[in-house]
């Protein structure tokens, strides 16, 4: 089995997660990256060519596939770049700044017949996979309703980086749509979402706050309520223990043994990450004044970004189509851009099926 020749455009928090995957993998080789900026290219040059422009690196390096870890906006142009070049691309969420511009992307991409994976890294998580295929083989029967929280305190200096304080930059398109991505994952396409959003406690122009409602073409309910600024362990990010994994690191965050997700149907409910299981089962009179049963669900270990880039080598050798497909990451950000609609008019957004 050939070793895919990776290149990274972007070597910042995230780029420097896929830079540790790839390194780790067996079934990649970072060959290069690109980064304007002089500590990236000083870090990386101890190690493997560095480019501060990414053209130069896909003229210069033969690759067999990129990770796309730049700033939002430019999504689109470096990934067009590697597809008009037969480049496969792993471009991180969301896949665009725009719906319209994701579709052209996705256009190219089926005209060249070139891959593209989105990272939207969750629907690689073990624990994840396992509570779909629990609601998949029906363990909580027809499903109900959802409850999912992103609710933690980031630091001041995680704003000391001038977009994270402008419109685009709040939690609603850098939390809220991973959110968005794995409850549709879990309960399928969204019919319709209302959202209300505040910027009462830090005063920037853009959201610290928002909460979601959304409804499912199955009937199922949902609510989503995110926040930068809440003290609280209910998030996916201290509840999984994952962002550790990522960075390699220990000690950045503790880990908080909650559930942050909670999915109920008619037989019973599961929750993540903690994987854990209730149901009536075997109960005479099923409700609420029986005792719920409670068990854990089990799930293999493995570090989430590292299942993704190895699926991503098998994306490159066309052995596996993409977990998370361009279209379906056009998807994820159309709603999640309805959820930016919603809070700002007020009103209810009905999603087209045709989306």
């Amino acid at each position: 089995m050939a070793s895919m020749r990776i290149g990274i455009v972007g070597l910042g928090t995230i780029g420097k997660a896929h830079w540790k995957v790839i390194r780790e993998s067996s079934e990649t080789t970072l060959v290069a990256i690109s980064d304007p900026t002089p500590s990236a290219l000083e870090f990386a040059r101890a190690d493997v060519p560095a480019y501060a422009d990414y053209r130069d690196m896909l003229e210069k390096e033969k690759l067999d596939g990129v990770v796309v870890a730049v700033p939002n906006a430019q999504h689109v142009p470096v990934s067009l770049a590697c597809l008009e070049r037969g480049i496969p691309v792993l471009v991180e969420k969301p896949v665009a700044d725009e719906v319209e511009a994701a579709r052209g992307m996705c256009r190219v991409a089926e005209a060249r017949n070139v891959p593209v994976l989105v990272g939207h890294h969750r629907r690689h998580n073990t624990a994840v996979q396992r509570v779909r295929q629990a609601i998949r083989d029906g363990l909580i029967g027809r499903p109900v309703t959802a409850t999912v929280m992103y609710n933690q305190l980031k630091t001041a200096s995680y704003f000391d980086l001038d977009w994270r304080r402008q419109a685009g930059g709040g939690p609603i398109l850098i939390n809220l749509i991973h959110e968005i991505d794995l409850i549709r994952f879990m309960f399928g396409e969204i019919r319709s979402l209302q959202a209300l959003s505040s910027n009462a406690v830090r005063g920037f122009p853009v959201e610290d706050t928002a909460a979601v409602l959304l409804q499912f073409h199955s009937g199922a309910i949902a609510t989503i309520s995110v926040s930068d600024t809440a003290v609280t362990p209910f998030s996916w990010d201290l509840a999984s223990g994952e962002f550790d994994l990522m960075l390699g690191t220990s000690d950045r965050m503790k880990r908080q043994k909650v559930s942050s997700h909670v999915f109920a149907g008619t037989e019973g409910s599961v929750t993540l990450p903690t994987l854990q299981y209730y149901n009536y089962q075997g109960r005479a009179e099923p409700g609420w004044r029986s005792d719920l049963n409670a068990e854990t669900l089990m799930a293999e270990s493995g570090d989430t970004y590292l299942r993704q880039i190895e699926h991503f080598a098998r994306v490159i050798r066309r052995e596996e189509v993409p977990l998370v497909s361009g279209l379906d990451g056009v998807r994820t950000l159309q709603v999640t851009l309805a959820v930016k609609d919603a809070a700002a008019s007020g009103r209810t957004i009905v999603l087209s099926d045709s989306e």
